[in-house]
């Protein structure tokens, strides 16, 4: 796959969601390749299924060609980054999918507050 790292980046939940709410702060993103894994595929169904969101199935459409398969070394690493991290209180998924992000050589966007100031993270809260 060939990625351009200034114009590609993995999305969290946190971004798709606040992408699809039209925050301003993510509009610059809405013009950038997205990739995303199962993990984070998982999370953003069940958030547009709780809050039963309109045309949820229009937005998981498309993802689907975003989504990027995750190998069992970057699952490996990302628990053990998890554990030294542990006191950050990062979830599974956004473990692996920050490891992911780093192993593409494409930044991992988020707005959660345990990756800020982390290398290889594209930091935006509300």
């Amino acid at each position: 796959m060939m990625i351009d790292e200034n114009q590609t980046f993995l999305y969290d939940t946190y971004a798709l969601i606040e992408v699809l709410k039209n925050n301003p702060r993510y509009e610059k993103y809405t013009t950038k390749n997205v990739i995303i894994n199962k993990f984070i595929f998982a999370e953003f169904c069940y958030k547009l299924f709780l809050d039963d969101v309109k045309d949820a199935r229009e937005y998981l459409d498309e993802l689907i060609p975003a989504i990027v398969k995750v190998d069992a070394s970057i699952i490996e690493r990302a628990m053990l980054f998890r554990v030294k991290n542990k006191k950050r209180k990062m979830s599974m998924t956004d473990c692996i999918s920050y490891i992911q992000s780093r192993k593409l050589g494409v930044k991992f966007l988020t707005g959660d507050k345990e990756f800020e100031n982390l290398e290889n993270v594209e930091f935006v809260k509300k």
